[in-house]
């Protein structure tokens, strides 16, 4: 009984071994592919004008600030403590603002980027899967720096994707 159960298992084991040694398997490093997607790289740039944007607001606000507290501080002498303590706390308002705004800005810009990027990853992987279909592969598996394959051989599918995609 206990060969019969061994030898079960060994045919199914070299019968699943021939299966998986009958598929073909490709490469692409998706990673390099998002870089140079033309559509990719210039959200990228709208990204990157955007975060200007931000960037400039932040800037002239914190000058602005900081003016008011050189100000305010070179006048302090010649005004009531009232006046110096109202002085103090639109200060501390303005400074709470500006951290505000600094952290809705890199939130809106995370997620805008997650807004006109996910599209495009679709694209890519779409364009993937109809290369690797249209070739005859059975699995693709992503050859990017970091990732869990590292391959030596293999078919990079990167020049048919890129002419799948138009670029």
């Amino acid at each position: 009984m206990k060969k019969l159960k061994f030898l079960i298992t060994l045919s199914l084991f070299i019968s699943l071994s021939y299966s998986f040694a009958q598929s073909k398997v490709a490469h692409i490093d998706t990673q390099k592919l998002i870089s140079e997607m033309p559509e990719v790289i210039a959200k990228q740039k709208e990204l990157s004008q955007l975060e200007k944007t931000y960037t400039t607001e932040i800037e002239n606000t914190y000058k602005e600030f900081q003016s008011k507290a050189q100000s305010y501080a070179a006048d302090a002498e010649n005004q009531t403590e009232i006046t110096n303590q109202a002085r103090q706390k639109e200060l501390e308002s303005m400074q709470q603002n500006i951290q505000s705004f600094r952290q809705t800005a890199t939130e809106d810009l995370q997620k805008k980027q997650v807004e006109m990027m996910k599209p495009l990853y679709e694209k890519a992987k779409a364009a993937i899967e109809k290369v690797a279909s249209s070739q005859g592969f059975d699995y693709v598996l992503d050859s990017s720096a970091g990732g869990s394959v590292i391959m030596a051989q293999g078919k990079d599918l990167m020049n048919e994707v890129k002419n799948e995609l138009g670029f």
